[in-house]
């Protein structure tokens, strides 16, 4: 959800139901205040400097406590959530966020990439025994290593690590999705994609590279604004990535050689060997006697060199599949 409620509760539960409805499995929170975030000062460094960001020019502490999801918000947002069969939690930004969302018991925790490096919060996360999200956006593997360490040394047993672009939007020329299964192999954990990219392209693609778990901003109208709402997908647009990534899912499958079960009866319809012209016993078998032509009912068109030439036992009328048998 992030910050695309615009602090509006009402729009806020809209966006759970329709999220909900589109068959999304989760739905996470970011919890934080802007003074828990950031600095409420008068210095550039609290500015947002990048000219192609979306927020350029806006100070942090201001863009915070315009993002921010009220804490009295969360227990009834999770609530309706459970209700409509949705996992529901958030990512906690400091450690008395943790211990908030401890008191309304969430499933699990997700920390941002920006806060990869922040290790007290993970060991504060990680010590609760629940599991942990990760995202790995700008984090060194080095600086991954500490932070899946410090996870597991502080109780934590079950993690997702998450690909991740850190940038707002992000491009598909710099999501690497090849890292996905590097990623997974070197940490022996599930792995996802938190996408921060448009449309649900590069989301799928994920999946057939082995992510367990997408991330999407979501959106009620991307034209209603939001602070997130320009790399956010609409309703409309969530329950599309929940059925192609499904479908991607599904499509994994096993490294299979010479055709499913279900592809056995189209084997029928491969081409073999029939005559196509009356054909009279004794007479010779030609290219122009002969075809090969659908269904497989004959001869395998391997054996077309070593049929030409011979010649028939009996009358062929135009039609007979060809078999060993039929000819001397």
């Amino acid at each position: 959800m992030s910050g695309n409620h615009s602090q509006n509760f009402d729009l806020a539960m809209a966006m759970v139901e329709a999220a909900a409805k589109a068959g999304a499995h989760a739905i996470k929170l970011q919890t934080y205040t802007a003074d828990s975030m950031t600095l409420n000062v008068d210095s550039k460094d609290f500015v947002i400097q990048e000219q192609d960001s979306l927020w350029h020019g806006e100070a942090l502490h201001g863009l915070y406590q315009k993002a921010a999801t009220p804490y009295e918000w969360h227990a009834r947002l999770f609530a309706r959530a459970a209700e409509l069969g949705m996992q529901a939690f958030s990512s906690p930004f400091d450690e008395n966020a943790v211990d908030f969302l401890e008191s309304l018991d969430v499933p699990c925790y997700k920390i941002a990439s920006f806060e990869l490096t922040d290790i007290p919060l993970i060991r504060k996360a990680a010590a609760t025994g629940k599991p942990l999200i990760m995202s790995t956006g700008m984090a060194t593997l080095a600086e991954i290593q500490q932070a899946v360490e410090c996870a597991k040394d502080a109780g934590c047993e079950q993690m997702i690590l998450l690909k991740c672009t850190s940038t707002y939007p992000a491009s598909p020329e710099n999501t690497n999705l090849s890292t996905i299964p590097h990623l997974r192999d070197a940490f022996n954990t599930q792995v996802g994609l938190s996408d921060h990219t448009a449309g649900i392209g590069v989301s799928v693609a994920a999946v057939a590279m082995g992510a367990t778990v997408i991330e999407k901003h979501f959106v009620l109208d991307r034209n209603a604004g939001g602070v997130d709402a320009a790399f956010s997908l609409e309703p409309a647009e969530l329950k599309a990535l929940v059925d192609e990534s499904r479908r991607a899912f599904a499509a994994l499958g096993k490294v299979t050689y010479g055709g499913s079960a279900a592809e056995e009866a189209s084997k029928h319809y491969r081409r073999s060997i029939f005559v196509c012209n009356d054909i009279q016993e004794g007479e010779v078998l030609t290219s122009e006697n002969l075809r090969i032509v659908r269904p497989a009912s004959g001869l395998e068109p391997k054996h077309w060199d070593v049929v030409l030439g011979k010649k028939a036992k009996t009358s062929l009328p135009a039609g007979t599949p060809l078999s060993w048998e039929l000819f001397e």
